[in-house]
Parts: C-alpha cells; structure tokens; sequence
C-alpha cells in the first residue's frame, strides 16, 4: 500500500479544507488545521510501522509515469534517514499549531493554511526520489514560510522574508541548472531522459564536470544549512518569524541543506565529495566557533538561540564530511536532535515573549521564583542543547567528535572547543534569566505556563531523554541508509585509486621495455 502520497497530500488537502471555512470561524481553523497535523502524525507512525530496519535501499516506493515525454516520474521512496525527519517534522507540525492557538490574532486563516503547506512541502522533499518532483517541493515550501516571515513576525519582517528568500532562490536556479545538466548527460550516455536520482547517481562523470555540478548542489544545500559565510539570512528570518515560523525553520528546514548532501551532492559525486572535504570541514569548523562566539555576546534570547543554529548545523556538517560511520550517523542523529532542542528552545522563548513582549536578557531574571515549571522545562532544554550525558545532544554530538578524531585529529580539537562555547553562552544566559533576583516589577506578575503550554513541551521532553538514553532505535534505522551512502563514496575512490594504479604499472612497464630494449646496431661499421 501506498502510504508516502497520503502522507504528503494530508497537509495539502487539510490547506483547501481551511481555505473553504469562513475567516470569522477561527477556532473552527484551528480545530481543522489541529486534527489534521494529527491525522499526518498517524500517517507517519504507520510509515515508522511499515518500515523494515534491516532492509537497505529505498523502501515504500512508488514509482508512477507523470511527464512520459519529459521522463517525469512521481517517484517517491524512504530510508532510515528521510523515515527520523518525516516523523519530526509531523511532530513539530502538531505542536507549531498548537503553540499558535493563541498567539495569532490576525488572519488567522491564511497563517494556518500556510503552516499546511508548507508541512506538505517539507515532507515531499523527504520523500521525493525524482529530481524534478524533489526541485518542486523544495520551491513550494519557500513560499508560505516567505508569508509566515512577512505577514506575521516581527517590525522587520518585510526585510527578513524578502533576505530569506533572495537568497534561497539564487542557490535554487543554479541547482536547476545542475539538475538540467544532468538530465540532459544521462540521455546521452544512456539514451533515456530521466531525472530519477537512483538512476542519475550511476552516470559516469568526469572530474571537472563533477566539480561544477557538486558546487551548483552544495552552495543550494549550503545555504539552507546555513553554513558560513552563507548564514546572514538566517539570525534576521529566525527573530522576525513568529514562534511556529522559528520552530519549523530551525527543526525542519534547516536539515533540508544537511539533507540535500547526504541524498543528492555527495552519493551522486563522490569524487567531487572527496576534494571538497577539507574545504567543508574548515568551514564548518569555523561555523562552530563563530555561531558559539557570536551567540555569547547576544542580548536578545532569540536571536542567541538563532546563532546556536549556526554553530550546532556546523556539527553535523562536519560530521558529514568526515566520511566515516560514526561521524556520518552522529551527523544524521544530530539533526533530529537539534530539531527537538532548539524547536523546544524557540517554543519556551514564545512563552516567555507573549507574557512580556520582549526577548532582552536584561529584562529578565528571577524567573525561578515565579515562573517554577517554565524554568524546569528551560533547564532540562537548554542542557540538552549543550550536550548533556542522558540527554540527546550528547549522542550526536560524542558520535560526531568520535568519527572527527578519527578522520583528520586537529578538526576534532578545533571541533570540541565549539562544546566548551556553546556550554558558556546556554549557561550564562539561564543564570541570567532564571536565577537571582526578580529585578523588574513587570516579572512579579507573570503567570506561570498553562496546561496547552505544558502538553507541548511534554513531548520534546520525552524525546531528549529516550535519545538520550536509549537511542538504539534510531541507530537501526539510520545505519543501513549511512552505510550505503559511504560504500559508494569509497566504491568510486577505490575504482579510482585500482585505475591509477593500473595506469602507474603500465607506464612503469613501458619505462623499463624501454630502458631494457637492445640498441640498434650501425651495421658493423667501425
């Protein structure tokens, strides 16, 4: 049976059921838009269920003609790594709406047909197998987060959602041209236009060809990361966007760029993927410092946590790059758990934001006094974001570093002191906010979270300590999805290193024919 399509199209169908419901009935949206990021999540579990763990390769696929001229599939198909994101971003969907129940008030109709959609887009990336069905949902994802941005953040958010989209758009139109490239080179070779990915990643390219068309995919996929020094967009959409906006950008689309090498750049160019390794790492590197430097001198607790974004997605790309099993499936966990801890971070600064409308540090402190439960929550998110022992900031992040040391031992030192930062900045900033005095009269009467609060933070929570503690299952499924992407990388450095060699032997064989060759004589001439 079929259960990607249902999956996908929920959310789209859920967006027209909204769009059919009068605008004065807005708790009739949110009812709507409430049962069916619920419906989604049931859709997921089934998929979770359906799932086979040991299986490897692609599995629930659909392979359906579309475009028969243009050889469009509606492809779609899973792995261990697109199963953990499409659960996550259900997940995060059903509490984004209820963390909006209240806290939009106007055109409410809009703004949960938009939440719809995009949840529609951002999964058909996940699932789509067709590059040109995987270019679709990635462009139409773009559009309601712009009007998430635009219509309902901050005082600037005009310019963060235009900034937002600029600069996602330029790395789209060059991975459309990539993607045309290739279209067209895989009829060459094979006589077939295709843009199924499965099929694409067996086109023999050369060298150059693959510099070029990595470079097209990776600065798309760098982009959305983001990865320094592309990540200006993302501190200015992050504290502009109203909270679910912050929450879906930093769970979920975010690890649409992480997600992107993993299934399309580094599998589909391996070669490419090895003489841009090192360029990466160091840039990744730098993005954890940065991020973690940057974010200790924040005053604003939203934007601190925007810039934690720069320096934790800095981890999981350096995971990618170090091309060994640890460090690969720590970076694959990494984006789960950075999906439940800073989208839990962004939902108790909503909190926080809608009972004194402001985010300054400054203003804040005490809070233990009169706000228990909120700082309880607060802790327990705010050590995992730091990498605590039983929480899951520190699967990721130890797996991570492992595989690091074991690639290349100087990446992993620089790597470790993004640790050291990151538990700095978290601290300070919970010491400030939470502890001591209440020194503004303002905090004295705030209410402490409510029982919708509570239900939301109740399951992230939950998340933090299983992973955690017990982070098997996530390991299962993610490890045969890993394994493979690096059995192709290292499949194609072999076959390359076996030629080389092949080509050393016979020139050295045709040196010494040479070198051993009798002279000409001169005819016995004196």
């Amino acid at each position: 049976m079929d259960w990607l399509t249902p999956l996908i199209f929920a959310p789209i169908v859920g967006s027209i059921i909204i769009a059919l419901v009068p605008s004065k009935q807005t708790e009739t949206i949110k009812g709507v838009s409430l049962i069916v990021s619920i419906i989604t999540f049931i859709l997921s579990l089934f998929v979770y269920a359906q799932f086979d763990k040991l299986g490897s390769g692609m599995q629930l696929s659909v392979n359906v003609p579309w475009v028969t001229s243009l050889g469009i599939h509606y492809h779609l198909g899973i792995d261990g790594i697109s199963l953990l994101l499409i659960v996550l971003t259900t997940i995060l969907t059903i509490l984004c709406v209820l963390s909006s129940w209240r806290s939009v008030t106007h055109g409410v109709k809009g703004y949960f047909i938009s939440m719809m959609l995009l949840t529609g887009g951002m999964l058909g990336v996940f699932c789509a197998l067709d590059l040109f069905l995987f270019y679709i949902f990635w462009e139409v994802m773009l559009i309601p987060m712009y009007f998430l941005i635009g219509i309902w953040g901050g005082p600037k958010r005009v310019y963060a959602a235009i900034k937002f989209v600029l600069f996602t758009m330029f790395g789209s139109l060059l991975m459309l041209v990539a993607i045309l490239y290739l279209y067209f080179q895989y009829h060459t070779y094979a006589g077939e236009y295709t843009f199924d990915i499965l099929k694409l990643m067996q086109l023999p390219l050369p060298i150059t060809p693959q510099h070029w068309l990595f470079a097209a995919f990776a600065l798309a996929f760098a982009i959305k990361v983001p990865l320094w020094p592309l990540h200006t967009w993302l501190p200015d959409a992050h504290v502009q966007a109203p909270t679910a906006g912050s929450v879906i950008l930093a769970g979920v689309l975010l690890k649409m760029g992480t997600y992107g090498f993993i299934r399309i750049a580094m599998p589909m160019f391996p070669d490419a993927t090895m003489t841009f390794m090192p360029y990466i790492s160091v840039l990744a590197i730098i993005a954890i410092i940065y991020g973690a430097l940057v974010s200790m001198v924040q005053k604003d607790i939203k934007s601190l946590v925007a810039f934690s974004s720069v320096s934790h997605m800095g981890f999981v790309m350096l995971g990618l790059f170090a091309l060994n099993q640890e460090a690969m499936q720590g970076a694959v966990i990494q984006m789960i758990n950075h999906g439940i801890s800073t989208g839990a971070l962004f939902l108790l600064v909503g909190m926080i934001y809608e009972r004194r409308h402001t985010r300054m540090i400054a203003e804040f402190g005490g809070l233990a006094k009169v706000m228990p439960v909120f700082s309880a929550f607060f802790m327990i998110v705010m050590l995992s974001s730091i990498g605590l022992p039983f929480t899951n900031g520190f699967v990721g992040e130890f797996l991570i570093l492992l595989g690091t040391f074991k690639a290349n031992m100087v990446y992993g030192i620089f790597a470790a002191s993004g640790v050291i930062l990151a538990a700095c900045y978290m601290l300070w900033m919970y010491q400030r906010v939470v502890f001591g005095k209440v020194t503004n009269p303002e905090n004295e009467k705030l209410k402490d979270i409510n029982w919708r609060e509570r239900i939301i933070l109740i399951p992230l929570v939950v998340l933090i300590f299983f992973i955690g503690i017990y982070p098997s299952p996530l390991f299962e499924r993610t490890e045969p999805a890993v394994r493979q992407v690096i059995a192709h990388i290292e499949k194609t450095r072999q076959a390359k290193m076996d030629l080389q060699r092949v080509d050393d032997n016979t020139l050295a064989l045709r040196e010494e024919d040479a070198n051993t060759a009798p002279t000409a004589d001169n005819g016995g001439e004196e």
